[in-house]
Formats: C-alpha cells, sequence, structure tokens
C-alpha cells in the first residue's frame, strides 16, 4: 500500500482545520518522556505552594480534611527517590505490554497473524470493517486491559491491509477499547463489580443496609455498545478517514500482511494453528469447569472476581494463545526452522519497544508524584462539592456528574480511584435527592470512558502514540489527540443524552437497579 500526499484532496472544512490546529499544537510540545519529566517538576512546584494552605474539603478516604503534600520536603523527595525503581518495574501497563509483545512477536514473525488477517478480510465485506473492529475493541474489556496491546495494533494492521489508513485502524480500535471502556457486549466486565462495591460503601454512609448489584448497570452499558459502535463507526468512515488521505504513511511496513491469496502452505499452516487454538482452548476450559478448580477464586469459587487466578492470569493466557499458534504455524509453514526463529521474534518485538520502555519511566514517575501530592483528589472532591453547592435540577446534575468525571479523568487514570473520591460525595448527596445509586454511578461512567482517550495520563496513551509512529514517523502526542477527539466529544454529548434518554423512559439500567431512592 503506498501513500501519496496529496494534500489539496483531502477536505479542509472548519473541523479540519480545527484538529490540524490541535494536531500541530500538540506535536510542538516536548517528547513525551520529557513532558511527563516536565510536569512532574510542576507537580512537585505546586505541592509545595499549596501545602501550607489549609482546606475545609473532607477527604473521604481517610475522614479528615484533605492536605496537599509538599513533594520537595525532605522526606517526600527521598521517599519519591527510594521509590523509583519499584515505581517503574511495578507500572501497571508496563508488564502487561512487555508479556503480551512477547507472545505477538512470535506469531507475527512467523506469519501467522499476517495469514490469519489475510484469511479474515478475505470473507469480511469491507463497508462493515471499522464496526467489527471497534465492537472487537468493546468485547476486549472482559479480558481486563487486553484490548490496548492486542486490538489496537491490530486494528491497524487490519486496515493497512485492506487498502485503508492504518492510523484509522488505531482510531477506531482505539474507540471501541478506551473511549467505550463502560460499554459491555453482552458480557460483564471486571469493572462492574468493582465500581458497585465502591458505590455500595458510599451509599451506606445514607442507608447502612442497602445492596447494590453488581450488574445494576447491564442493561444501560450493553445498549451502549451500539451506540458507540455507531458513533464511531461514522466518525471513523466520514471524518477520521478524509482527513488522514493527506497523510504519507512513511514508516517501517515491509512486514505488513497485504491481501494476496493465500499460498498452500500457508493454508496448511492456519489450519494447524487453529486446531492447536482450539485444542488449547478447549483443555483451558476443561480446567476452569470444576468447582475446585484451582483457577478459581477461593473463597466463593467465583471465576469472574478480579482476585481469581484467571482474572490476574488473562496476559500470560494471550502469551500462550499467541505463543502456541505462532510456533505450530511457523513449523508446517515452513516460516520457522529451529527454536531460534521463534527468540528471534522475541527479540524484535522487544527491540521495537525501546521507546515505550523509556516513556513508561518517566510516566511512571509523574503519576507516582502526582498520586502522592493528593493534588488530583483536590480537584475532584472540590468539583463534587461545587456541584453540591450549585442546587441543580436533577437532569443538570447528571450532565454536571458525566462532565466532572470527564474532567477529573484528564489528571486521575484509575476508574475506581476517580470514583471512590467523587462518588463518596455525590452518591449520599444525590440519595438525599431522591436519586438512586445506580443512576448516579451510570452518569460517572459515561464521563470516565468519554474523555479516556484524550488523556495523556492514561497509563496505555504513550503506547498507542508508538503504535501510531510504526506508520507515521512524525507521529506524537498531537496526532494521537486529533485523531481522538471527535470520538471524544461526540461520546461526551450522545451518550450524555442516551443515559437521559434511559431516565426519561424509566428503562431499566441494570439488574436490580432502580432509578430514584428509596425505590418506588
Amino acid at each position: 500500500m503506498s501513500q501519496a500526499n496529496p494534500a489539496a484532496e483531502a477536505p479542509r472544512g472548519w473541523i479540519y482545520r480545527a484538529l490540524d490546529l490541535v494536531e500541530r499544537v500538540g506535536n510542538k510540545l516536548p517528547d513525551p518522556a520529557i513532558l511527563f519529566l516536565l510536569l512532574m517538576v510542576v507537580v512537585w512546584v505546586v505541592s509545595w505552594l499549596l501545602s501550607g494552605v489549609s482546606f475545609a474539603e473532607i477527604d473521604p478516604r481517610t475522614g479528615e480534611g484533605i492536605r496537599v503534600r509538599n513533594m520537595l520536603e525532605g522526606a517526600a523527595l527521598t521517599g519519591f527517590m527510594a521509590q523509583v525503581v519499584t515505581t517503574f518495574v511495578n507500572f501497571p501497563p508496563l508488564g502487561v505490554v512487555l508479556v503480551a509483545m512477547l507472545g505477538l512477536g512470535v506469531a507475527e514473525h512467523t506469519g501467522f497473524i499476517s495469514a490469519s488477517l489475510r484469511a479474515i478480510l478475505a470473507v469480511t465485506p469491507k463497508m462493515l470493517l471499522t464496526p467489527a473492529l471497534i465492537a472487537v475493541g468493546v468485547l476486549s474489556h472482559v479480558a481486563v486491559d487486553a484490548g490496548y496491546v492486542l486490538v489496537i495494533p491490530l486494528g491497524a494492521v487490519i486496515f493497512y491491509a485492506a487498502g485503508r489508513h492504518p492510523l484509522a485502524g488505531i482510531a477506531a480500535a482505539f474507540a471501541g477499547v478506551s473511549g467505550g471502556f463502560s460499554a459491555t457486549m453482552f458480557v460483564p466486565s471486571s469493572l462492574d463489580p468493582l465500581l458497585a462495591g465502591l458505590t455500595q460503601a458510599a451509599a451506606r454512609l445514607t442507608d447502612a443496609e442497602i445492596i447494590i448489584n453488581p450488574l445494576n448497570n447491564f442493561f444501560f452499558t450493553t445498549a451502549s455498545t451500539f451506540l458507540v459502535v455507531l458513533v464511531g463507526w461514522f466518525l471513523t468512515d466520514k471524518v477520521i478517514e478524509p482527513r488522514l488521505r493527506g497523510t504519507k504513511v512513511d514508516g517501517d511496513v515491509s512486514q505488513m500482511p497485504t491481501m494476496d491469496a493465500l499460498k498452500p502452505a500457508e493454508i496448511r499452516g492456519l489450519l494447524w494453528a487453529a486446531g492447536s487454538m482450539v485444542l488449547t482452548l478447549v483443555l483451558f476450559i476443561l480446567s476452569l469447569v470444576p468447582e475446585t478448580s484451582p483457577w478459581r477464586f477461593a473463597e466463593t469459587g467465583e471465576l469472574t472476581n478480579a482476585r481469581a487466578p484467571v482474572m490476574q492470569s488473562i496476559v500470560p493466557l494471550i502469551f500462550v494463545f499467541f505463543v502456541i499458534p505462532g510456533i505450530v504455524y511457523g513449523y508446517v509453514a515452513g516460516t520457522a526452522k529451529s527454536h531460534r526463529d521463534i527468540v528471534q521474534g522475541m527479540s524484535r518485538a522487544m527491540s521495537g519497544m525501546g521507546y515505550y520502555i523509556v516513556m513508561a519511566f518517566f510516566c511512571a514517575q509523574f503519576i507516582y508524584a502526582f498520586g502522592q501530592s493528593n493534588l488530583g483528589a483536590l480537584l475532584a472532591i472540590k468539583g463534587a462539592n461545587w456541584l453540591k453547592m450549585m442546587g441543580f435540577p436533577m437532569s443538570v446534575t447528571l450532565i454536571g456528574i458525566v462532565l466532572l468525571s470527564g474532567f477529573v479523568n484528564l489528571m486521575i487514570g484509575s476508574a475506581s480511584a476517580k470514583w471512590a473520591l467523587i462518588g463518596a460525595i455525590m452518591v449520599p448527596m444525590l440519595m438525599e435527592l431522591g436519586v438512586s445509586p445506580d443512576l448516579t454511578q451510570a452518569a460517572y461512567r459515561v464521563g470516565d470512558s468519554s474523555t479516556n482517550i484524550i488523556t495523556p495520563l492514561l497509563p496505555y496513551f504513550p503506547l498507542i502514540v508508538v503504535f501510531c509512529q510504526r506508520y507515521v514517523k512524525a507521529s506524537g502526542i498531537g496526532t494521537l489527540l486529533a485523531l481522538m477527539l471527535p470520538f471524544s466529544i461526540a461520546l461526551l454529548v450522545t451518550w450524555t443524552a442516551f443515559l437521559l434518554g434511559f431516565w426519561a423512559l424509566d428503562i431499566p439500567l441494570g439488574i436490580g437497579a432502580t432509578y430514584s431512592y428509596p425505590a418506588g
């Protein structure tokens, strides 16, 4: 696939000019690694300036007045230095990315991924490629963060193989994986019980006996999948891809699949690889079935509990489910001659992660310093208290919760951490006004998902920038922001309206959920 650079061919309406401006300004920022370093210095200075200020707000996590911790004081600074290595090594996305990429590296090096995608594209209507990719991105939430390291890079490969711009594939996949993080494709995600548990804890500040069902938003989040897919489909095909017509693909795409017909050896390799995947999957499922299975959470026997070994082994399982068919394909198709070819595939995958590792180091240090300073918590609590004080009509208050959640999400990446702060204030407040915790939680989830894709503080954001640079070398933070901003704004508006529509029509939010408190 070759791309010319006919800038005049790309439409240049006001939307495109605005996005071009976002991209230019964003890409003039320092390299992401240095940007995180500079932001960390800003956190240190601001924390020093505010450390002596007394705030009236109560921290719901401690029950005491919130205070900003001076990150430049001796104990904080030496504590930070002592934790630098641990902070980096324990940075959540780092291990996830590297382990998953080892398995993907083997499957890519032997040609298994290329052959599989060509087989899929041969039977998939081109017009359905975008919605199918976004839907897979939403479905990937079942496997926690797997979508970031699996679906998004494959989205680029699929689009490129189909003769479309790879950055559009990254944008569509990112919209499904992260923009639609609170949507569910008929299968509950690990986020459901996590948020419901925090909601119940907050609600019990008002009602000590209340019980929140873990699937209290399930109907709403399932229906939201169709909204996310439709919005993402329209924007990808009608806004994002037309804007990319003048963007030249100048990365190393020599190993990327094309739409060439499969050769007999490749077909044999695919059949054997598919058989190995099926056999592995069957054996794995059989190991899950017994009630005493070691994969289950020991205390309750659940498989979906976040502490169950199976849920904590998602990334190693991804590694296994790509390494096995990758090896089988390589030996059958003749693309792997010995174990050295397998190791070479892993080595190539790791060599391409060097830039990401550097960014991850500085990103981890910044996020640690920001969390320790309490600045994000202060802003979240002040925003929630302001909403409480304003006394808006209920529909406006719900919109306010969405917007507050989206704003706080730009600074605090963890969905549970944000809800622990905001929920402890908003849930009891709205219960006093007759609004159920289920509805308040749903409003939070809309705002939390919608701005995931435009915050550089999302732990996986630097990784997506690296994926973009594989195809367009000049890609930076601005490139990704310009790609994702239309999705973020559109989801924020349409998803909020969707929630208000559910509320107005009294459509059940989920199992055991209500709109009013007390239920009636």
